[in-house]
């Protein structure tokens, strides 16, 4: 990247690394990289127009030092001195604009390279967040938890990683992936991988339509930080199939309603009832959750939410993905004013929010899940990820799920770092979250069943001529 040196100021003008804070990383927000050069960058604009002051002034100085040349001939004092010093003036002027427009085209030359940068990380291999640090750690990982890390997953093996998640047989996987390549169709972009698979391969991952079903609804005390958040998540993912939240709060004579998605409740088989089973992760990172957002939309507008009111979604692993896909909703922001998203353990990097809705990404270094859709997280104002390096074990007859570092009690760890953080990306963001739901307190919560249309029964043909009366099943049919 270009650097820029203004006179005087004892060193270059460039973007600050992102930070560490205790066992954490954090990237994005006020303090990231994107957003201190979209500074730079306004800063350049406002130095190009201090620079056509100058100019202006530079022009007035010229104008003065010609009307006062016919009195050089007059006593040096009042003739040729002031004449002198008018003219080193006027090059004073001249001198510092040229510098701010220097020190503007090379600001905005940082800025170019910037972008260039990122394109070519867009077209080529994928970028891991972090870098390529993972890789001394990738043999440890693997003998030690038999897990991928994250920046792995997002880097070598999004396609396989994503297999897992689904829960597909490898040999299932394989064959369709060659399939794909045979047909000269690339597997790096999840998402049309996940539609192409559904609509042949693998029909099960093909959504349906799904309702929302009120379940019970009670009083509660309601903790708003992260942390607490995503400790009614955890009470929430323990009672199982298809259950969600939605907990409405009073802020300042305001209401607000919180979205709480729990994770993955795998099916047997997968794509059946419960929409939150495996097949709910193709729908989450291949069609933008269309079927699920629709119920959560039903479920706000039943637990008493109208038109413009102000949402918070929260969500754990698949969860995650589900509330981060509210985001781009145009038909559910139409509706509700979203305001803020969190999110744990989730692949959410290919997911694009519109302008204004703010979000917090808590991951784990050791945690493959959420770089399954091989994409890192943007960096950007509004957008802040905080990835968790602590190491993380499996103890002796502890089940490992899916790897030590995707529990959810880790998560509710760094979100209480994270509200305990003086980092400035940290605390704007986690400000924007309190400024919607307060300080927490009574609020009222509403549990929903979500149910995902049965499949349709496969069709059964019949002989019509009387002496061959038998079912007769299409071929492959079971």
């Amino acid at each position: 990247m270009s650097e820029a040196t203004p006179s005087g100021s004892g060193g270059p003008l460039v973007p600050l690394e992102p930070r560490a804070d205790g066992d954490m990383r954090i990237r994005g927000g006020v303090g990231g990289i994107r957003f201190q050069v979209e500074e730079l960058v306004a800063g350049a604009a406002e130095l190009d127009g201090l620079a056509d002051e100058l100019a202006a002034v530079e022009i007035g100085v010229r104008r003065i030092w010609e009307e006062l040349c016919p009195y050089q001939y007059d006593p040096r004092p009042s003739g040729t001195a002031a004449l002198i010093a008018v003219g080193e003036g006027g090059q004073s002027v001249r001198a510092v604009r040229e510098e701010l427009k220097h020190l503007s085209s090379q600001v905005r030359a940082s800025h170019r390279d910037y972008e260039v940068a990122e394109s070519r990380a867009a077209t080529g291999i994928p970028q891991p967040e972090d870098g390529w640090g993972f890789l001394p750690l990738l043999f440890v990982d693997l003998t030690q938890s038999n897990f991928l890390s994250r920046d792995a997953a997002e880097a070598l093996a999004a396609p396989l990683a994503f297999g897992m998640a689904l829960g597909i047989a490898p040999k299932d996987l394989s064959l369709a992936l060659a399939a794909e390549m045979a047909a000269g169709r690339g597997f790096s972009a999840i998402g049309p991988l996940i539609r192409r698979l559904a609509e042949g391969a693998i029909p099960m991952l093909k959504p349906r339509p799904v309702t929302a079903v009120e379940d019970v609804t009670r009083d509660v005390n309601v903790d708003t930080s992260p942390a607490g958040l995503l400790a009614r998540l955890r009470e929430l993912d323990a009672e199982g199939h298809g259950k969600i939240e939605v907990v409405q709060v009073e802020n300042n004579g305001r209401r607000a309603f919180v979205v709480i998605v729990p994770g993955t409740q795998p099916g047997d088989p997968p794509g059946g009832t419960n929409p939150l089973d495996e097949a709910g992760i193709a729908e989450a990172l291949g069609y933008g959750s269309e079927q699920v957002n629709a119920a959560v939309l039903s479920a706000l507008h039943q637990a008493g939410a109208v038109k413009g009111d102000q949402v918070v979604a929260v969500g754990y692993s698949q969860g995650g993905a589900h509330a981060m896909n509210l985001s781009s909703d145009k038909a559910f922001l139409a509706e509700f004013d979203l305001k803020y998203v969190l999110t744990a353990g989730s692949p959410v990097g290919g997911i694009t929010p519109q302008p204004g809705i703010t979000s917090l990404h808590l991951e784990h270094r050791q945690d493959w899940v959420p770089g399954s859709d091989g994409t890192p997280n943007p960096d950007t104002r509004d957008r802040v990820t905080v990835t968790l390096t602590g190491r993380e074990v499996t103890l002796p007859g502890e089940n490992p799920g899916l790897g030590p570092g995707h529990k959810l009690a880790n998560y509710e760890a760094g979100a209480k770092a994270v509200s305990a953080s003086e980092d400035p990306s940290l605390a704007a963001n986690t400000a924007v979250l309190a400024g919607v739901l307060g300080v927490g307190g009574a609020g009222t919560a509403t549990r929903f069943a979500l149910n995902r249309e049965p499949q349709p029964a496969k069709p059964v043909y019949t002989d019509a001529r009387p002496e061959h009366q038998q079912r007769i099943r299409p071929a492959g049919g079971r």
